[in-house]
């Protein structure tokens, strides 16, 4: 099986790329990302496409030329301030791989959704694949990826003869993605000597705050079986139990506190409009009303469990933030030209 990873150098596609090269089913890998890596990896090669480009369908059409299976993880978080930007990598970019996958009559197409694809929903029981998909209209995060779920439908009807899957994690977090993320969603003034659980004694407990996260590699190996089993449609893909404040104090050895909504809102309103926050409040807004994930359809069709649990995901975020850990890839690298001056310099949630 000749296996194509568009996106293949983040957090996810890092993670696919190791579990692709231990199938003995893959004979062979080809990397798409943006900025390609100096990282050898088995069976695997690597090749340059922005898809922000139009250029890019044409090269992307080429890539998958031959291709039995193509995995398409690419997505854009910041610049958070430059929605036309992330729009133009996330949903043109998409349409542009749907419109190659068709040109090159790739027979398999496995896409990241997300979670925050999901119209808002219950927190008190779990909904299963079949939940609303229309994101929450506040979010731009949320709002493109319940697009790209219309441009799934769309293609569906137009390629019959496509497999197309659909996968639909919770938060991903992995010791070596610990420094991307922290520079995606909690920007520069977080250092590692600060997270340290004396320095936390308090949690905040808003109401709403249950959200469901899984390991990454638990995430990888999910993909990897959507490629080699003969199934269809959406997977909803989370490790138990749901994280709530208990959780996270437990974790952090702190008390949670209540809060009403506003307050944190509040601040992280002010954090972003200072420029010291990169994430905008209606990504929390989003995340205080993302509905709990029935799984057991992956458990069923995929023949998939979560090796860890939500603890050991979240445990690996915490000791990656402590330890400044990362991968050899240009996302995932624990220091970028320019550090965190540069952040501030460019403007936090502006950088790309």
């Amino acid at each position: 099986m000749r296996v194509v990873v568009v996106g293949a150098t983040g957090n996810v596609g890092s993670a696919l790329v190791r579990a692709l090269a231990g199938d003995p089913a893959v004979t062979s890998v080809l990397g798409l990302a943006r900025r390609t890596p100096d990282w050898t990896v088995a069976k695997t090669s690597w090749d340059s496409v922005d898809l922000r480009t139009e250029r890019s369908a044409v090269e992307l059409t080429e890539c998958f030329r031959g291709a039995d299976a193509v995995v398409h993880l690419a997505w854009m978080l910041q610049p958070a301030r430059d929605p036309a930007l992330t729009w133009r990598a996330n949903v043109l970019g998409t349409t542009r791989v749907l419109d190659a996958v068709a040109a090159a009559g790739v027979p398999t197409l496995v896409v990241a959704s997300s979670l925050a694809a999901y119209s808002p929903g219950p927190k008190d029981r779990a909904v299963d694949e079949s939940w609303p998909t229309h994101g929450w209209p506040g979010s731009a995060y949320s709002r493109e990826k319940a697009y790209v779920e219309r441009l799934l439908d769309t293609f569906e009807l137009r390629s019959p003869d496509t497999r197309v899957v659909r996968m639909r994690p919770g938060f991903l977090f992995s010791r070596e993605s610990a420094a991307e993320q922290r520079r995606l969603f909690i920007g520069p003034l977080l250092f590692a000597p600060m997270v340290r659980p004396e320095l936390s004694p308090v949690v905040p407990d808003l109401p709403g705050l249950r959200f469901q996260v899984l390991r990454t590699g638990d995430a990888a190996d999910a993909y990897r079986r959507a490629l080699t089993k003969p199934v269809r449609g959406a997977f909803n893909l989370a490790a138990d139990p749901v994280v709530d404040p208990a959780m996270l104090g437990r974790l952090l050895d702190a008390r949670p506190v209540r809060l009403p909504r506003t307050v944190l809102r509040g601040a992280l309103a002010a954090a972003y409009r200072g420029r010291l926050a990169p994430v905008p409040p209606q990504l929390l807004d989003a995340l205080l009303r993302l509905p709990l994930m029935d799984c057991s359809r992956a458990a069923d069709e995929l023949g998939w469990r979560p090796r860890f649990g939500a603890e050991d995901a979240l445990r690996d975020l915490i000791h990656g933030l402590r330890h400044r850990t990362g991968a050899h890839t240009p996302p995932l690298e624990p220091d970028l030209p320019g550090g965190r001056l540069q952040e501030l310099a460019t403007g936090v949630g502006r950088r790309p």
